[in-house]
């Protein structure tokens, strides 16, 4: 009789590990950087249909927007590695800010776990339909004759929204007068009233009121025309050539993630974005599907950290 004791006890133990592997178990929390609206914010509701089917469990997707996408960050760097909480991550937070801010309460390339990079976004320039523009040439002209007048709003400092301005401003020698807002939201909605001139919106911000006839766009900020607005030129073809600055967004946790967490989000993330249904939703507001996996996004994490540091400088943008 004992002897069927210690048996079923050993079973019963051998049987915890495989236990503890499984995930996730309960609703795993997706952290966004920006206020809903924001295209973080759209790519992640596109994703969390099928993402839940996948998984077996809610993706609950919770904006904690502020501070260029920092706050966000720092939370999400400071939960527990056991996946239940995830992040949306951005080139502002995981790119950008190191380089802007004089002091963020988290390391980038240290703090998280990248699990996938999920797809890009160029931004495009759009102004204010009262602005009497047609071109990106024009604009350059306009913006020289009135230098520190035009007003370019944007949704929060280290978002490519900000330093595409910036780098705009840089290259094209003229003085442009940034206005922060909490979102993309907010700084839309002060393009379309007029409180500010122009902005290089997020194209799945942008791309509904462009097509309404709200907002006229000038140009994109891809090296390549956007497959979602192929007739708008790109900045650098327009006037100025090697001007680039493209959003990303990707998957990444906190620190150390066991791999199997790493690898049931990646193969879930994957899948999704294969979705004919998530792809034309996507496409539809902008942003291309492009996955790197771990291992790569890491490398590409640290290459877009050194490349925008240059930019930075060169802006002398600072955030204190």
């Amino acid at each position: 009789m004992r002897y069927f004791q210690y048996a079923a006890i050993a079973i019963a133990l051998s049987s915890l590990p495989a236990l503890g592997q499984q995930y996730p178990t309960r609703p795993i929390r997706m952290l966004i950087p920006f206020p809903a609206g924001s295209a973080a914010d759209i790519i992640a509701r596109a994703m969390e249909p099928a993402m839940r089917e996948r998984l077996g469990q809610a993706l609950v997707v919770d904006n904690r927007g502020g501070a260029g996408g920092n706050i966000a960050a720092e939370l999400t760097a400071k939960s527990p590695a056991d996946g239940y909480t995830l992040m949306m991550a951005t080139i502002g937070t995981h790119a950008i800010n190191v380089n802007l801010y004089s002091k963020i309460n988290f390391n980038p390339q240290k703090d998280f776990t990248p699990i996938t990079l999920v797809g890009d976004s160029p931004n495009a320039l759009v102004v204010h339909p009262t602005v009497p523009v047609k071109t990106v040439k024009d604009f350059i002209a306009l913006a020289k004759a009135r230098p520190g007048v035009l007003n370019c709003g944007h949704s929060g400092a280290g978002t490519t929204v900000h330093l595409s301005g910036e780098l705009f401003g840089v290259m094209a020698g003229v003085k442009l007068v940034q206005v922060p807002y909490k979102g993309a939201s907010e700084s839309l909605t002060a393009l379309l009233s007029g409180e500010t001139d122009l902005q290089f919106a997020s194209l799945s911000s942008a791309i509904p009121l462009i097509q309404a006839g709200r907002l006229r766009a000038l140009g994109v900020t891809s090296p390549k025309r956007s497959p979602s607005l192929p007739d708008l030129p790109t900045i650098a073809e327009a006037a100025l050539p090697g001007f680039e600055a493209v959003a990303w967004y990707g998957v990444v946790g906190p620190a150390n993630l066991p791999a199997n967490v790493v690898a049931t989000i990646h193969k879930s993330a994957l899948a999704t974005l294969a979705q004919p249904d998530v792809k034309k939703r996507l496409f539809g507001s902008g942003v291309e599907v492009r996955t790197l996996g771990p291992d790569e996004f890491t490398r590409y994490i640290a290459s877009e950290t050194q490349r925008w540091a240059k930019v930075v400088k060169a802006s002398g943008a600072r955030v204190n």
